[in-house]
């Protein structure tokens, strides 16, 4: 039987209203969010860099890239789950949506603990092929082998956040971030400054508070009285569903996290200059790249939710609509943040690192890529949009054509005649120009008005 809606004071019916409203309305939540799911790893960063020197700051640099493979597919499959709850939702199909639910959060429990178990095991191998320093490696090693053990929670909580974020309720996954965010601030100066753990400490202090995040979003779930309400007795998977969250998540997953990986190839680049003051200062850059590119993102996710509700409405006009304005207003916030970083790059760096050399390459790489930022909101939004209109193929080659294959190219040959930090701090603003470029072009072929002619 259909079940009843319910809970709308919490969540955003996308298809009426004012637009730029409400992707605003709806981004500004999912911002702060990805700020505090952010700051994980940067409060790692700072009190290692703080407390432990620049060869524990090199060692969880060297880590940034495999964790963010990681977190990334998880994300890409989220989406996919995100797509299909969301056009649920915009469709009034109750039972549907309920179904979804029930499958997502089934999903992230098994693979989560599957990816937790293999992952651990290949941690020395990576590392190596990396090219990671010998006086990295040890560290750095440590620090992964317990991240990964918490991969079952944070695959947990982002699925759950997804569910919420689809039916429009941003507000309570920010509070869980902030709550979560908090408590690894304070367990990893516990940990590290008082009980002398070293990187163990920081890792630990990472697991315990995405625990705890995933906790609160399974528990809001229990208790939320629409169709997308987690009845733990009906726990199962439904191969219609989960195909369907595949279709979309698993392009979604794959682009993503071969996006990161791409980094990671960018980061061997880095590791083969030989200087872990290098590599420090690239650890620096890394963790402000991340912010820098957060509204985009945000803004690429807020797309995704009103692209799904508007087509599952048969509200074309309305998405294409909104797709405009959310990159107007993207291009326009990321024009501001990259004037704000470049005026203030050193001083952002020395929020990790106060030793002269990193804080001269931390300074240098953000100034050779903040020119080239506001690319991002175009490639962030409109592979939101594309996905948000089950064309998840689309962005997955866009995006691994221009930040793999490109990205890999240029510092291949570039390399080869000058293999130094400049050549290698380029790579990154190649990837963001070639797909700024594609994504426009096919996102200006997509043809959504079908939508509108279906029964």
């Amino acid at each position: 039987m259909p079940r009843p809606q319910g809970g709308r004071k919490t969540n955003i019916d996308m298809t009426e209203g004012v637009i730029w409203k409400q992707l605003v309305l709806f981004a500004i939540p999912l911002i702060m969010g990805n700020v505090f799911q952010q700051l994980y790893n940067t409060v790692d960063s700072i009190v290692v860099g703080n407390y432990l020197g620049t060869s524990a700051l090199a060692a969880v640099g060297a880590t940034t890239a495999i964790c963010n493979t990681l977190v990334n597919f998880f994300n890409g499959i989220s989406i996919g789950a995100g797509v299909v709850i969301s056009t649920s939702f915009g469709a009034k199909n109750h039972e549907k949506l309920h179904e979804a639910v029930e499958t997502t959060i089934l999903f992230a429990v098994i693979v989560g603990c599957f990816v937790s178990l293999i992952s651990i095991g290949v941690v020395p191998v990576m590392l190596k092929w990396m090219s990671t320093p010998d006086d990295v490696v040890g560290p750095a090693g440590e620090y992964l082998k317990i991240y990964f053990v918490g991969v079952p929670v944070l695959f947990l909580y982002n699925m759950g956040s997804a569910i919420l974020r689809a039916v429009g309720d941003t507000r309570r996954p920010l509070l869980f971030l902030i709550i979560s965010s908090c408590l690894n601030i304070v367990l990893d100066i516990l940990f590290v400054a008082v009980f002398h753990w070293g990187i163990s400490g920081v890792a630990i202090a990472t697991v315990m508070a995405e625990t705890v995040s995933a906790f609160l979003a399974c528990m809001t779930l229990t208790r939320t009285d629409g169709a997308h309400k987690l009845v733990l007795r009906d726990l199962h998977i439904n191969k219609t569903c989960l195909g369907e969250i595949f279709r979309i998540g698993l392009p979604a997953g794959v682009q993503q996290g071969l996006t990161a990986f791409s980094n990671a190839l960018v980061q061997t680049y880095v590791n083969g200059l030989g200087s872990s003051v290098i590599m420090a200062g690239w650890s620096c850059h890394s963790k402000i790249d991340q912010f820098a590119i957060l509204p985009a993102q945000s803004m690429g996710q807020a797309a995704t939710t009103f692209v799904g509700q508007n087509l599952g409405a048969k509200n074309v006009k309305r998405a294409r609509k909104g797709v405009r304005q959310a990159v107007f207003m993207g291009v326009g916030v990321l024009i501001c943040i990259s004037i704000v970083m470049a005026l203030s790059a050193r001083s952002l760096v020395s929020l990790f690192n106060r030793d002269p050399s990193v804080l001269h390459y931390g300074t240098l790489f953000i100034l050779m890529t903040v020119p080239f930022r506001f690319c991002s909101s175009f490639n962030q939004i409109l592979a939101g949009s594309l996905r948000g209109s089950g064309d998840a193929k689309g962005p997955m080659c866009i995006m691994l054509f221009s930040f793999v294959v490109c990205r890999q190219i240029y510092l291949f040959f570039v390399t080869k005649i000058a293999f130094n930090e400049y050549t290698v701090g380029l790579g990154y603003p190649v990837g963001w120009i070639v797909c700024a470029v594609i994504s426009y072009l096919y996102y200006k072929r997509s043809r959504w008005e079908e939508v509108e002619k279906e029964d």
